[in-house]
């Protein structure tokens, strides 16, 4: 190195900006509280740092949507609740009305409450949530669930309700409330307000089908894929285990296909690709959208609880203790018990959303403790830093003006 009279000057220099940039640094720290300000600081820990921030707002998120997804369920258990409620006192109107004791006057009587009920059960079924989206339409949350049909009725002088058609979808919103965890957040009507296992008899021979090309089938939401030359005992098989609610048979008698849901809901068949359901003489052309797409010619039994409730008021208004005390009770009973189950279902699933909200809670701690272990400032040792720093700099700066206190008056004597 060569000494020259610059070298103890620029030394200093260099000595004063590295002390500058470390005071910078230390400053930087305290003033925003977080140890690494650039990636070379920490690599590793900078690593571990992005990855708990981002797991955090993940965290964040899945509390988010599960607390939003509980709120549904708790009021979509109140509505249920009423639904049970009505349905409790129209099994009273049934049981009372099917004595045979009461005059047709009388049972008039109850069938004007009956359909009053009948309303207020509708209104059940098409209720709107806090957000204003039908709690009971499943994926069509924009749209009333049913639609009321009004007619002439026997033994009645107004019209009354008559039928009642479901509006909405049997699809599912799923919404995530963990890491590959996820709730639905909607509700199909079409299976919460049923009273029976629906049936549906074909009365097409099918022993001798095949398919002629390849098909895409939908069976209660679950898509099923028809191969070229599948007999009818082929599409049985797929249909069986598909993991719909629907189990498909030959019928003995007619050879025709049936079809029987596992429990209380209403059939979903569709052709989503040619036309295998069609030609087995089971739902109508493409034209016609499930669930009222049935084929005219076949058989379908088991209907809604509002179709149930309908016959009550009917039975009553004409006074048929017999049909009211047989058939129309056992519907309504068979209707509850599905009311009740779909309840403990919601309640279940409120519950689990409940679970999902804790564990955010928990995770939320964790992974805070976590990012604060690796990113966060010990504020204790950065002020005795810049206190040293502070002082490294005064001595240098102190040290610097020893060397240089030579002036112009020092050659004046």
């Amino acid at each position: 190195m060569r000494v020259s009279s610059n070298l103890l000057n620029n030394d200093v220099q260099s000595n004063l900006r590295i002390q500058e940039s470390r005071k910078n640094k230390v400053n930087n720290q305290i003033g925003s509280q977080q140890r690494i300000q650039q990636l070379r600081d920490d690599p590793l820990g900078a690593g571990h740092l992005v990855r708990y921030n981002s797991y955090l707002n993940r965290v964040n998120q899945f509390e988010k949507n599960a607390k939003t997804i509980s709120d549904q369920y708790s009021v979509t258990e109140g509505y249920l609740n009423q639904s049970v409620d009505i349905l409790q006192r129209l099994r009273e109107l049934a049981v009372t009305g099917a004595n045979g004791i009461y005059t047709k006057e009388d049972t008039q009587k109850m069938a004007a409450e009956t359909n009053e009920l009948l309303k207020e059960l509708i209104s059940t079924a098409n209720a709107v949530g806090p957000d204003g989206t039908s709690l009971f339409a499943g994926t069509r949350t924009t749209s009333t669930a049913y639609d009321v049909e009004m007619g002439n009725v026997e033994g009645s002088e107004e019209s009354l309700i008559t039928n009642i058609r479901y509006n909405g979808s049997i699809d599912e919103s799923k919404i995530e409330v963990d890491n590959q965890s996820y709730m639905s957040i909607n509700r199909a009507g079409n299976s919460i307000f049923w009273s029976e296992q629906q049936k549906l008899f074909s009365q097409r021979d099918v022993s001798a089908y095949q398919a002629k090309e390849d098909s895409v089938i939908g069976i209660d939401g679950k898509t099923i894929n028809i191969a070229t030359g599948d007999n009818v005992y082929s599409i049985i098989a797929k249909i069986n285990n598909s993991g719909a609610a629907v189990k498909a048979s030959i019928d003995p008698v007619t050879n025709g296909l049936n079809l029987e849901t596992t429990d209380a809901r209403q059939l979903w068949l569709e052709d989503k690709n040619g036309t295998t359901l069609q030609d087995l003489g089971i739902i109508k052309d493409k034209s016609q959208q499930p669930p009222y797409n049935i084929a005219t010619s076949a058989t379908v039994s088991g209907g809604s609880l509002f179709e149930s409730v309908i016959a009550l008021r009917d039975s009553l208004l004409t006074g048929d203790a017999e049909t009211v005390g047989g058939k129309v009770l056992g519907s309504i009973d068979s209707g509850l018990d599905n009311l009740l189950q779909r309840l403990s279902e919601t309640g279940a699933q409120y519950e689990r959303a409940q679970q999902n909200i804790a564990r955010a809670e928990t995770n939320q701690i964790n992974v805070t403790n976590m990012i604060s272990r690796e990113g966060d400032l010990d504020i204790t040792e950065a002020i005795t830093d810049m206190k040293m720093l502070e002082y490294v700099n005064q001595a240098t700066l102190s040290t610097a003006g020893k060397l240089y206190d030579t002036t112009l008056l020092n050659y004046m004597r």
